[in-house]
């Protein structure tokens, strides 16, 4: 989708959240700014920002932001006066997907890997990824089968483990091969 399009008609799907916004900060509209990216300044090389404002997306570029002792603030054009920056409070941060770098052939986002179909190397169909969860030492696919299966699975919890578990990932064929029992 070109950056030109009609970017209110442009979905969910096209748009990854890369932080939120906290409370307010001074009196000139600058707000506290919570980074998802992995290194946290690296959201502010996002540009612009769409956030949603009573239901409807909204535009805004970054006008100035710094580093406010551990944390983040930004100052976004056109919001002058704390009172109007205060309606930003926890909303979410969205950029264009399309503005995240590219990556290599076996570097993966997390978006990519939902609704891909989970198949153990012997060929026996686990179902659709549906969920990441993040714990501590590594991530977890939720692989959800369409009915119970064979073993009297309907959801699955396969640790997200390169070349242990996951074989491969083929974006094309949206398909993730595992070295999983189908029992477990």
């Amino acid at each position: 989708m070109s950056m030109s399009g009609n970017r209110e008609a442009m979905s969910t799907q096209d748009r990854i959240v890369v932080g939120k916004l906290g409370s307010s900060y001074g009196i000139k509209g600058w707000l506290k700014v919570f980074s998802y990216t992995e290194e946290a300044e690296s959201i502010f090389s996002y540009q612009p920002w769409f956030i949603k404002v009573k239901g409807e997306w909204k535009e805004f570029r970054v006008e100035s932001w710094k580093r406010h002792g551990q944390g983040l603030v930004a100052k976004l054009e056109g919001l002058n006066v704390r009172e109007d920056a205060q309606m930003f409070t926890n909303a979410e941060v969205y950029v264009l997907a399309e503005q995240l770098p590219a990556l290599s052939d076996d570097e993966f986002y997390w978006r990519e890997l939902y609704g891909m179909t989970v198949v153990t190397t012997k060929g026996y169909d686990l179902g659709k990824v549906t969920d990441i969860l993040e714990t501590g030492s590594n991530d977890v696919l939720v692989v959800k089968a369409n009915l119970k299966d064979a073993f009297g699975q309907k959801e699955r919890l396969i640790p997200f483990l390169d070349e242990q578990v996951i074989k491969s990932i083929d974006r094309t064929a949206q398909r993730i091969e595992v070295d999983w029992d189908p029992g477990f």
